[in-house]
């Protein structure tokens, strides 16, 4: 099956797409394993309009046509099967997610953020649905998916929810290149909000920054992200051996969330992630 997963950037939520995709072949590939390093440039915290570099190593195969990926600090696993040849393809498997926004003071620049501490580093569990359609617009190899992940907080960092609904396209443009996009958005819960951007009076004291209760009101989307990503095989087919690839995405805050401080004052609704890397397939 042909299969486009972005790569997104470790720390903030991941707003990067870092695309590794396979391509139709005369013989299906029931097995294979793609492995990948990249430097991203991203926001020293979600909001922020400070950037650090970050190295991103990333991982995709499949074991008897079960896929499984990581992207950025997240894993997930297909427990369906790839179907073979065009058509339709159903996900369903368990996802992870280790969240380290704001968990080092070292890595935030703007003082009044760094004044507010840092949080602990979260890890997010649960699972996620998808379905796929290779053959759509421009070939029989390019693909359109939908998928919406869901994943709760247990280590207590957060104790909230995360929903990311995502839509993804990808196309070959020879056996040596491929382009694709994804548009993506995150809904959170109201603990979430709480966390990392609400300002307590206290914080506000040591910070600087302006009381803020953005948990009072409750749930809501926090982000939407358009992202783009293109490869290009150094061993002249992108199946197998080296490649290189680079990807770009921009995030719009939203919302309550938007309005903290931590983004309206300290930092940006504006936030703009881009990498490069390389990668080898067995």
């Amino acid at each position: 099956m042909h299969r486009f997963h972005r790569l997104l950037g470790a720390t903030v939520v991941a707003t990067m797409s870092f695309a590794a995709p396979a391509l139709a072949q005369e013989e299906e590939q029931h097995s294979s394993l793609t492995v990948g390093l990249g430097l991203a440039a991203i926001p020293s915290y979600e909001g922020s309009d400070d950037y650090r570099m970050l190295p991103l190593p990333q991982v995709r195969g499949k074991v008897k046509d079960h896929s499984f990926w990581t992207r950025g600090a997240s894993v997930y696993v297909d427990a369906i099967a790839d179907p073979e040849g065009e058509g339709w393809d159903f996900e369903l498997g368990p996802m992870a997610t280790v969240r380290f926004d704001r968990s080092s003071i070292k890595n935030i620049r703007d003082d009044a953020v760094r004044a507010l501490g840092k949080r602990d580093v979260a890890v997010e569990v649960g699972g996620f649905v998808g379905i796929g359609k290779t053959g759509v617009i421009t070939s029989p190899y390019d693909m359109l998916s939908a998928r919406v992940a869901v994943a709760k907080d247990v280590a207590g960092a957060h104790d909230s929810y995360v929903v990311t609904p995502q839509i993804e396209y990808m196309t070959p443009l020879s056996r040596t290149a491929f382009v694709g996009m994804g548009l993506s958005a995150e809904y959170v819960g109201k603990k979430y909000g709480r966390t990392y951007f609400d300002i307590s009076p206290e914080e506000a004291v040591a910070s600087g920054l302006p009381a803020y209760d953005a948990a009072g009101r409750g749930s809501g989307f926090k982000r939407v992200s358009l992202s783009l990503a293109g490869g290009k095989s150094l061993s002249g087919d992108l199946r197998k051996g080296w490649a290189l690839f680079a990807a770009g995405s921009y995030s719009r805050m939203l919302g309550d969330y938007a309005d903290s401080p931590v983004v309206s004052i300290a930092g940006s609704k504006n936030q703009w992630v881009g990498a490069v890397g390389i990668g080898y397939t067995f």
